[in-house]
Parts: C-alpha cells; sequence; structure tokens
C-alpha cells in the first residue's frame, strides 16, 4: 500500500490488525490506533511536539527500577488508574470502596500479630489502627489476609529510603475468628507523590500540585470473596478534594482519634464482596 496521506493512513494501519489472531488484543489494538491518530489530528501535532512525547516516555521508562514505577505514577495523575478501578469494580452497596493500588506496593512484607508494631521505626506520632473485615451479609471474615502499607511522618515509604535494611510501615495480618485485627503504627500524612521524574515535571508544566491526602494502603484477601485493594483516608486532611492521583472516595474517610497520651486511634470496618 503506497502513497498514503494523513485522510488513508489510519483505514490503512487498522488494515494491518485484521488478522490478529486474539479478538480482544485486535479490538483493542484497532481502537487504540483510531484514538490515537484522532488525538494527532485533533490538536495538530507537530514533528517536534511528537519527538517530545516519545522523550517523555522514554524517560518514564528509565526512571522506573525495583522500588519506583513511574508509569504508574504517570497513569494514577492522569486518572487513568482510577477510571479503570472504577470500570472493574462495579460492587453492590455497602461494599467497601476501592481505590488505585499506588506504586509503593513490595512483595513479601513481613507478617504481624495482632497489635504488633508494623511502623517498625518508620517516624511519626504513635498510632492503634483497629478494624473489622465482614462479609456483604454482616458475617466476620475470619483467616482473611490484610496486607497494610503506608509512607512515615516525612512522607517517605520504606522503600525511597536508601540503606534502609528492613521494612518500615508496611506488613501482614490475619483477621481473627470474629474478622478482626489491629496494630500499632504511625499517624498517616498527607506526602507529595514522586515529582523529581517526568511525571513531575507534567505537574509543573500543567500548574497541579503533587500531594496526596494522609492515608492508609489495604489490600485485603481472603476465600469466597473479591480481594479488595483500598485506602483509608485521614478526615479533615486539605488534600481530599484535590488528590493528584483521583482516588479519594467519602465512604473511605476515617477519623484519626487523638488520646490522652498523645497517640491515637483509628477504627474501621471493611465489608467484602462475595464472589458470584
Amino acid at each position: 500500500m503506497r502513497n498514503l496521506n494523513e485522510h488513508t493512513i489510519t483505514d490503512a494501519v487498522i488494515a494491518r490488525l485484521v488478522d490478529t489472531p486474539d479478538p480482544r488484543t485486535r479490538y483493542i489494538m484497532t481502537s487504540l490506533v483510531r484514538h490515537l491518530h484522532a488525538f494527532a489530528r485533533e490538536v495538530r501535532l507537530t514533528e517536534a511536539e511528537w519527538l517530545r512525547g516519545i522523550q517523555f516516555l522514554t524517560a518514564t521508562g528509565q526512571k522506573c527500577d525495583d522500588t519506583r514505577q513511574e508509569f504508574i505514577l504517570l497513569s494514577d495523575t492522569l486518572g487513568l488508574s482510577m477510571l479503570t478501578v472504577a470500570m472493574n469494580n462495579d460492587k453492590p452497596p455497602g461494599c467497601t470502596e476501592p481505590t488505585v493500588f499506588g506504586p509503593f506496593h513490595v512483595e513479601g512484607a513481613p507478617h504481624y500479630a495482632h497489635g504488633d508494631d508494623v511502623a517498625n521505626g518508620a517516624k511519626g506520632e504513635p498510632c492503634l489502627v483497629r478494624c473489622t473485615v465482614k462479609g456483604l451479609g454482616g458475617a466476620p471474615v475470619a483467616g482473611a489476609s490484610v496486607e497494610v502499607w503506608q509512607a512515615d511522618a516525612e512522607g517517605h515509604y520504606d522503600v525511597q529510603l536508601p540503606g534502609l535494611k528492613e521494612a518500615q510501615g508496611r506488613g501482614v495480618l490475619q483477621t481473627d475468628a470474629q474478622g478482626r485485627f489491629h496494630f500499632k503504627t504511625v499517624v498517616a500524612q498527607a506526602y507529595p507523590i514522586p515529582s523529581d521524574g517526568p511525571v513531575g515535571e507534567m505537574l509543573r508544566a500543567t500548574g497541579r500540585h503533587p500531594w496526596r491526602p494522609a492515608h492508609l494502603h489495604f489490600m485485603i484477601t481472603a476465600p469466597g470473596y473479591e480481594p479488595l485493594i483500598t485506602h483509608v483516608f485521614r478526615k479533615g486532611d486539605k488534600y481530599l478534594d484535590s488528590d493528584a492521583v483521583f482516588g479519594v472516595r467519602e465512604s473511605l474517610v476515617g477519623d484519626w482519634r487523638p488520646q490522652p497520651d498523645g497517640s491515637h486511634s483509628l477504627d474501621f470496618a471493611f465489608v467484602l464482596n462475595p464472589l458470584a
């Protein structure tokens, strides 16, 4: 096929995809080509802008390593992560809402018993977290695996701290027979997402801030129930309505209550959706 121009090239590219063996792959790639070409036409993309875009994506990949996923940050800050979560997690009323996974989950977090200090030396004011996990019908979910992770008082996850030899602010617990678990940690604080890379450059270029409201991450799995990946956000945080990654849901806002000894406590109830 020769002598293609701006009006005919899209159909030519799509025609090359008709023999894609997997129907879903063919559908996705066809739609991707159609929308990319439409975008380029709509903005009248220049060659210099196209090259700058390639450089931006290249730099995004180069910023990724074992402890940082810049492409997840990019997806998060463009709202794509939360859109995907929303489209794929239409749960019945009463279930705990999911939100974004984030770029700082780490496999192999240490296991803790109830009441242990998950902070493990992380900086911050002490806090006691008490939670329950139940099914949609109200029955306690015993033996659920609960993975929690958070940043310290300075806005850093343990994987961002050079030279740190052990996990801090992350761990795995199991619910008891009544679906309960509790642990010690530090008070969640608002923090900026990493802005020293291409995503930070994009935020500055578009006049956006990089801040996330204070939160704890939770990932809860149990036989017979859909997995839940969510946050609990701190009530009163000034970034609740401008989260850099669009992850806040009103139902996920919890109250960190001050205690007489200067610590805080958080109580929260999770409700899982049974598998069909």
